[in-house]
């Protein structure tokens, strides 16, 4: 599954207070990482697009398999990615800084421990006057939906 849509849209597919019912700001990175995203297999993410430096909470140390004290490099992540959704994930990136917007994509990852497995990539940017200076969202374990 791939989808691009336009960041107008962020609030309708990407609001994790809509999807949570929780109040607006309270799940601002990296201090939000509750029992209910861990029950949902789901991490929070961001990465600032001047250094390339990524943010996690510990649902996504936890889907890549990673200590959650690793030092995390983007190329060294993105290495983590199967080649096909790697691939993917590099045009949706990249079309998502050059156009703000915001992205959806079912990615195959290959854990540092454990088994290859399925995750769902959700992705806005976060943007300065015109231009894209974070990405930001949600990676969430869907394995059990491609077994």
């Amino acid at each position: 599954m791939t989808h691009s849509w336009p960041l107008v849209e962020e609030r309708q597919r990407f609001d994790l207070g809509l999807l949570f019912d929780a109040p607006a700001g309270a799940l601002a990175l990296p201090e939000f990482d509750s029992g209910l995203l861990a029950a949902q297999r789901i991490g929070l993410w961001e990465c600032d697009l001047g250094d390339n430096a990524l943010s996690w909470t510990a649902g996504v140390y936890d889907l890549f398999g990673l200590p959650r004290d690793a030092v995390l490099e983007r190329d060294e992540i993105a290495a983590l990615y199967a080649e096909p959704s790697r691939a993917a994930m590099e045009r949706l990136r990249a079309h998502a800084i050059k156009h703000r917007r915001g992205f959806t994509l079912d990615a195959e990852i290959v854990p540092v421990t454990g088994p290859r497995r399925w995750m769902r990539l959700i992705a806005a940017p976060v943007c300065v006057g015109r231009r894209a200076v974070r990405l930001h969202g949600i990676k969430q374990d869907v394995s059990a939906i491609y077994r």
